[in-house]
């Protein structure tokens, strides 16, 4: 049997539609190649596209096991594993903090995805926490739906003032730091340019 590696936990955060996912899968897919053992954990909460899968926005897909707690993480991971996947962290409670960093403690490689600002803009536990805990963190950026400039803000785009709704297109966007309302977006939040009174459009 070999040695247990030297554990790590590696962070990716940013915005919806941002490639979060994509990159989890790209690195968690390089470890099989690798011949590693992997396991992925996703949060019960998360069913938008799948109850047994980590699916991202552009459609890649991996095999997860879907568990209802952080404690469930620690549970189930096979003592054989090496790399262990966790997406939508900002879905788990703040004990997948602890939890990664025993499992990194125990040489095992833990990948990391999830938001790092909630629909406010305001910090997304636990993954704050996570970060400080990490040894890499990756944050990526998408594009704003108004003006085209790299975002690092998700709109929400429904009446809620709950911290979690779960959901993808049409109920959230992507936007840069100039265009983002915090909270719920205008009626015309999803407009290139919103339009002043008399029709004519603004960028201010």
């Amino acid at each position: 049997m070999n040695n247990p590696g030297i554990g790590s936990i590696e962070v990716i955060c940013g915005s919806m539609f941002s490639g979060k996912s994509e990159e989890l899968i790209r690195r968690l897919t390089r470890a099989q190649i690798a011949r590693r053992r992997i396991q992925v954990f996703k949060p019960k909460i998360d069913d938008r596209y799948s109850e047994v899968e980590v699916v991202s926005h552009g459609g890649l897909r991996l095999l997860a096991i879907a568990v209802a707690s952080s404690a469930d993480v620690l549970e189930r991971t096979d003592a054989r594993t090496e790399v262990v996947g966790l997406d939508e962290v900002q879905f788990f409670d703040a004990g997948i903090v602890d939890v990664a960093s025993r499992l990194a403690d125990l040489g095992k490689r833990v990948i990391a995805a999830g938001l790092d600002q909630d629909y406010l803009g305001r910090p997304f536990e636990p993954m704050p926490a996570l970060m400080a805990a990490a040894e890499e963190v990756m944050k990526t950026r998408a594009i704003c739906v108004r003006c085209g400039q790299p975002a690092s803000r998700t709109q929400r785009l429904v009446e809620s003032t709950e911290r979690v709704v779960v959901g993808a297109a049409g109920l959230y966007e992507a936007r840069c730091r100039r265009c983002f309302e915090p909270g719920v977006a205008s009626a015309a939040g999803s407009l290139p340019f919103p339009e002043d009174a008399d029709g004519s459009r603004s960028n201010s």
